[in-house]
């Protein structure tokens, strides 16, 4: 697998749906080449090529070769900090409708 430095910031790397879509097949897959990726899209290989170049530089997808093909393979360890900033908001909403809830069994008293 080659190694590649996180040089782009996964947010921007997942903002757009079609390569949240690779993401989404390649967490269904242990690797898979790039010409099986291509089907999937109503787009050409050099354009879902591009797509997973952003992933790479996001650190989250690893490439190797095998003979002539490309095989990529998701590395979810970046989505952690997507987790993360999630999370905080899934307290901030919860704790929020919760105090919402209060608020209506008092008025409905």
């Amino acid at each position: 697998m080659s190694e590649h430095k996180q040089l782009r910031d996964v947010f921007d790397a997942i903002a757009d749906p079609t390569r949240r879509q690779l993401i989404r097949l390649l967490a269904e897959t242990d690797d898979i080449p790039l010409h099986e990726l291509t089907t999937q899209f109503n787009m050409g290989r050099t354009a879902v090529s591009k797509h997973l170049s952003i992933l790479k530089e996001a650190g989250l997808v690893m490439d190797r070769k095998v003979g002539r093909e490309t095989r990529f393979k998701l590395n979810p360890s970046p989505l952690r900090e997507v987790q993360d900033w999630l999370s905080f908001y899934n307290k901030f909403w919860t704790a929020n409708l919760l105090s919402l809830g209060f608020l209506l069994e008092e008025e409905e008293k």
